[in-house]
């Protein structure tokens, strides 16, 4: 369960994703606070209590760091930063009946590219479990040698 990092000067352009998935009527746009209870209760009723703890925490800054997917006024994918510790990218998750669109991909992408307009140049993705090669082919990400808890060491319980 390495971190991973990524360039975030070098990122492919989000532009031509983002056009298909809005033709098959799926919009990436950055929460705002009123969207708060639906986004932080579709991650509490999709993932896990970490993951809406920190998605949660991303509502307490303007602009709010959690990007939405949505299709016909229903989330369908969450993407948050600087969540858990500045600079990390996460919590992410997308349906499971939505994965494979292209919808992962997009909320990454608009979540990376607004990092680098914070003024980051690199990015780390805490705690990857199984994307790995997601990660790689997404954003030229690399693993981090001996990178495991990170960012999370202090949390009560790794489980």
């Amino acid at each position: 369960m390495p971190d991973m990092l990524v360039k975030l000067y070098n990122l492919p352009d989000p532009g031509p994703l983002l056009e298909r998935l809005r033709t098959e009527g799926i919009q990436i746009k950055r929460a705002m606070t009123a969207d708060k209870s639906r986004v932080v209760d579709f991650v509490a009723a999709n993932f896990t209590a970490n993951w809406t703890n920190e998605c949660e925490s991303t509502f307490a800054r303007l602009p709010v760091n959690t990007f939405i997917a949505v299709k016909e006024k229903r989330i369908i994918g969450f993407a948050s930063y600087d969540a858990i510790v500045r600079n990390y990218f996460g919590p992410t998750g997308v349906l499971p009946e939505c994965r494979g669109m292209g919808v992962g991909q997009a909320l990454l992408l608009q979540t990376m590219h607004a990092m680098h307009h914070d003024g980051y140049s690199y990015c780390i993705i805490g705690w990857v479990t199984e994307a790995l090669a997601f990660y790689e082919k997404a954003v030229g990400a690399v693993a981090i040698p001996d990178s495991f808890p990170g960012g999370y060491k202090d949390l009560i319980d790794l489980g």
